[in-house]
């Protein structure tokens, strides 16, 4: 029997696997949580490529961001394995590890400099010559000139994911409403949380724009993928990474464009191919399945917008404690993947009663533009 969904302790609004994952460990709280998206598992993850990679995503200057990187990768092989169990779901969750290769030399310098800094985070990644590198992956283009590896950067599949995440809320007792909300302050419970992705600014009115990413599915002859690794390379200047699944898929991306369309163009899928082919030449010959393109929730910093956010009154008048508090767990970028089982975890914790975690301090929500520290849905202080 379904539930109504009116007088939640808690209210998701979102349904990709960070708004449903949080549904889920609050319910698992004991906290009645309702989830409201119209087609939940539709958006940006549907077009992602599963890859868990806090090694060969931490960048110059994100320090704080690579921390919660590695922190929420570190809590993927426990949660996979709940997932799993809970549901009898297979994600596609795999451990081979990252290969980077490079093909030229400057490609290979440019890929130094962001080893030699990861390094410096003493991140495990560990370098290799060119036969080393087609010692663990023979099909690799004889060009390559050498790379890293990065043995704790994993995968899992999304679309898995997602299937797994909607039943474990059914055997949780979370409600599914199957619609959009464009008003935060018509739902009925005690804790909002706003997951919504691209959607979030417009209930928030938090800097939040889309940016835009085209991938590619192929599939491999007779299925089977003459890989093993996810490969992430340099070829001639272009960055493209070739994710492999059991199925006999594999996933080639992506761009990254500043605008919101979802349009695939030519020009990106030849930008692509060209550059998977120049790294594992085998590919060619394989199946061009499908092309998509989603939007990736992006903030000025590349970093999420991670805990209480204070929404302003439209006539503070009518309305003496200055607007209303909800809960945000959004802008993640590239790293909505990697970064669901700590989020989860986090925002969870917050819609119980828990303080702030000091964790969190980086990704507040109102950084961009607060001069004070904000407050905890109780008025407290951030440790």
């Amino acid at each position: 029997m379904t539930r109504s969904a009116g007088g939640a302790d808690v209210a998701v609004v979102g349904g990709g696997p960070i708004g449903m994952s949080i549904a889920w460990r609050c319910s698992q709280r004991g906290l009645r949580t309702v989830l409201y998206d119209p087609a939940p598992g539709s958006g940006a993850s549907s077009v992602a490529a599963g890859m868990l990679a806090p090694v060969a995503e931490s960048n110059f200057g994100e320090t704080t961001l690579t921390r919660l990187l590695v922190d929420s990768a570190a809590r993927w092989p426990g949660f996979a394995a709940e997932l799993t169990a809970v549901t009898g779901h297979d994600i596609g969750y795999r451990t081979e590890g990252t290969l980077v290769v490079t093909l030229t030399a400057d490609d290979r310098r440019e890929a130094e400099r962001l080893w030699a800094y990861q390094q410096s985070l003493d991140l495990p990644i560990t370098l290799l010559r060119a036969t080393a590198l087609r010692d663990r992956e023979p099909a690799l283009s004889p060009r390559a000139r050498g790379g890293a590896l990065m043995p704790d950067d994993h995968q899992v599949d999304p679309r898995r994911l997602v299937a797994a995440l909607d039943t474990a809320l059914d055997r949780a007792g979370v409600t599914v409403v199957p619609q959009p909300v464009t008003d935060l302050s018509t739902l009925d419970a005690r804790v909002v949380v706003v997951a919504a992705g691209c959607g979030s600014a417009a209930l928030t009115g938090l800097p939040v724009r889309p940016v835009k990413g085209q991938i590619l599915r192929l599939r491999a002859p007779g299925g089977a993928v003459g890989f093993q690794h996810v490969i992430r390379g340099y070829a001639d200047g272009r960055h493209v990474y070739l994710v492999p699944r059991a199925d006999g898929e594999v996933v080639v991306g992506a761009t990254v464009e500043e605008r919101g369309d979802a349009t695939v163009t030519a020009g990106a899928v030849l930008e692509l191919l060209r550059a998977a082919a120049d790294l594992l030449p085998e590919i060619a010959e394989y199946e061009l399945a499908q092309a998509q393109a989603a939007a990736r929730p992006g903030t000025p910093d590349n970093a999420p917008l991670l805990g209480w956010h204070r929404i302003a009154a439209d006539d503070p008048a009518d309305d003496p404690t200055g607007g209303r508090q909800v809960l945000v767990a959004t802008g993640h970028h590239r790293h909505g993947i990697v970064l669901t089982p700590s989020t989860a975890e986090l925002i969870a914790d917050l819609a119980g009663g828990a303080e702030p975690d000091s964790g969190l301090a980086g990704f507040r929500p109102d950084r961009f533009t607060a001069p004070t520290a904000p407050t905890t849905g109780e008025g407290k202080p951030w440790n």
